[in-house]
């Protein structure tokens, strides 16, 4: 091991530690873009740890105690992270309504045994939950990747030491953890490809963030100038600043915060005058301290009261929440993080203790989970309402018919009067298939067959976009070019379409309004000779907030907060817009008894269906035969 990390100069550490969590917390307060680096900050810092304490008991022992090992992370980690998961489960199910609190419980569970990560990898896959309140402990899945990695790493250094002890080269145990951190990039490379959401919480496609912190125990010492330290800030700060939530990450793009957290591990003893300053600060060192229940606590104080409010939080209240944030962590830390650490006892006792905790939040959980339920009253609706009828989804997305993120192609898709010579057509992403269950009704009246070819996140309007999490614009791009194909051979004699019109502009295009219109140019150049009627249905009103969870818990006139959408279509379209239908003053949450919105984003089926005679009229004024 190289003498110069033997006894690490831990300040410095520490105002690593507080860098991280304060990047972190600015981030879901949204005020650096990309602060979400701050995880990659911790995950090195813990690799270069770990190693460390395992590399010096294997020099000074010969082996690894395994028994001690995990009981000191249980002592450091456990009594923090079941205290602070125990108040917000409890404080979870005081505010939110009771349609919630089944995912509550299984996400408390999931946090409780430390597999959230996987949890929440699946559960984000689904471009369903894109619009879904967040959780109020989905930071948890951080805890559960280096939970899992401490689970492994002792084991593996084990068997490196081993193996270099076989040969008799020490060199050896560097060269197994190298190749160990290459072929753990080389598959977050892969995988932040293939399957971003996986990629991201992964411990498989992030454990060479920790591999390289452990490389940083055992290369051998060499001198570094402050130069090395400024170059490993400057990468930090780069990334934290430049990158955004549309970032494909881990992958390519985790390579600057990781190389700058090794950078500057790696030039401790000789950091830049003001950044050692800055570290070893009496502020820095506090935050260093408390970094642990700081990141812990910052979410849930952040998300509740959003998810309470159905809103996004004001500034002013977001800086509350981060004030009321750094509170609670410290006397966490003074109250229950330091005392447990400080506190001596055997390995078996930590062992039984650890064990009663997680049962005693696996029990919460469940008892949360089953305080559940699917029905809920809003004022001035008679009887009880269904959250499940309210989020129903289209039968499309049931059999396989609107394509996935992972689609190139539509199947056959075919509905209504099946055998019919007449056809209609109905293209674009889930704002297109929004309407799938007014459209099939019309088609199915009319003796029309109806083909639907809808995807999700790819709309009709022939816009480029930045890839973000598993949208990959390139899947985007060939699902419309196929679909466009088939539109032509079709040649129905309906084609209605339609977008949502809120995604991002990519940054060439300054005028989002300029991007929008250059895509419905390249739409209407595609289909303009395969029907004689080219419908556009303009977006729908754009709600502020989630409108069944408003619901759950406010009357009607709160959640009337949805705005009208702007009708952005061009020339050579025949246009409908839906805004009149479910706008007057104000744009309603419920209408006539029915739940206007299925979440953030989506009608619900109930009022789609409610809007069938208003939207067979307007097809009959623009001269479509029905």
């Amino acid at each position: 091991m190289s003498a110069k990390f033997s006894t690490p100069k831990i300040s410095q550490i520490q105002g690593l530690r507080a860098l991280a969590a304060i990047l972190v917390t600015l981030f879901h307060a949204k005020w650096v873009s990309g602060g979400f680096i701050g995880v990659d900050i911790f995950y090195v810092i813990s690799g270069f740890l770990i190693t460390g304490l395992l590399v010096r008991e294997i020099d000074r022992t010969g082996t690894i105690n395994f028994k001690q090992f995990y009981s000191r992370r249980f002592k450091r980690l456990l009594p923090t992270s079941f205290f602070i998961l125990a108040v917000t489960a409890i404080v979870s199910w005081l505010l939110i309504p009771a349609t919630m609190r089944s995912s509550l419980g299984r996400d408390i569970i999931a946090a409780s045994l430390y597999i959230s990560n996987y949890l929440f990898a699946w559960w984000q896959a689904d471009y369903q939950n894109l619009d879904a309140t967040p959780s109020p402990v989905i930071h948890y899945w951080s805890l559960a990747v280096e939970e899992q990695f401490y689970l492994l790493w002792p084991l593996l250094i084990l068997i490196f030491f081993s193996i270099a002890k076989r040969v008799k080269k020490r060199s050896v145990i560097t060269f197994l953890v190298a190749t160990f951190s290459l072929l753990s990039f080389i598959f977050s490379l892969y995988q932040t490809e293939t399957s971003p959401i996986w990629a991201f919480y992964s411990l498989p496609t992030r454990a060479w963030e920790l591999g390289l912190g452990a490389l940083l125990v055992l290369v051998p010492a060499f001198k570094t100038k402050k130069l090395v330290g400024l170059v490993g800030f400057t990468l930090i700060l780069i990334s934290a600043f430049l990158y955004n939530e549309t970032t494909a990450f881990p992958g390519i793009k985790a390579v600057l915060p990781v190389l700058g957290t090794f950078l500057l591990i790696a030039s401790i003893n000789s950091w830049p005058p003001f950044l050692d300053d800055v570290a070893n600060s009496r502020l820095f060192q506090w935050l260093g301290n408390i970094s642990y229940p700081l990141y812990l606590w910052h979410w849930p104080l952040l998300v509740l009261p959003s998810t309470y409010l159905a809103r996004p939080l004001a500034i002013y209240e977001r800086i509350i929440a981060i004030l009321f944030t750094i509170v609670l962590a410290d006397l966490t830390h003074r109250y229950v993080e330091d005392p447990m650490r400080r506190y001596s006892a055997a390995p078996s006792w930590i062992y039984k203790r650890a064990a009663i905790l997680t049962i005693v939040s696996v029990l919460l959980g469940t008892a949360i989970s089953l305080t559940t339920s699917d029905k809920f009253d809003i004022s001035g609706v008679k009887g009880s309402v269904s959250l499940a009828e309210i989020k129903a989804l289209p039968i499309i997305y049931k059999d396989g018919c609107h394509a996935t993120y992972a689609d190139s192609v539509s199947g056959k898709c075919e509905y209504a009067d099946i055998n019919s010579s007449k056809t209609m057509v109905l293209y674009g992403d889930s704002h297109a298939a929004q309407w799938f269950p007014a459209l099939v009704e019309i088609a199915s009246r009319s003796g029309y067959k109806l083909i639907s070819l809808t995807k999700s996140a790819c709309s009709s309007v022939d816009v480029i976009r930045l890839d973000q999490g598993a949208f990959k614009m390139s899947r985007c791009a060939k699902w419309r070019d196929n679909s466009i194909k088939r539109i032509q051979k079709i040649k129905p004699d309906i084609l209605i379409m339609s977008s949502f019109q809120y995604f991002g502009q990519p940054p060439a295009f300054k005028n989002r309004l300029v991007w929008w219109n250059d895509g419905q140019r390249k739409l209407l150049n595609d289909v303009k000779d395969s029907s004689r009627h080219l419908i556009y249905i303009t977006d729908t009103p754009h709600p502020a907030r989630d409108i069944p969870a408003c619901l759950a818990s406010n009357p009607i006139s709160m959640c009337n907060t949805t705005m009208r959408s702007e009708d952005l279509s061009i020339p050579g379209f025949t246009v409908i817009d839906p805004n009149s239908w479910l706008c007057s003053d104000v744009c309603t949450a419920v209408k006539d008894g029915v739940v206007v919105y299925r979440d953030a984003s989506h009608i619900s089926m109930d009022i789609a269906i409610s809007l069938i005679p208003l939207l067979t009229q307007a097809l009959r004024d623009d001269g479509v035969n029905l």
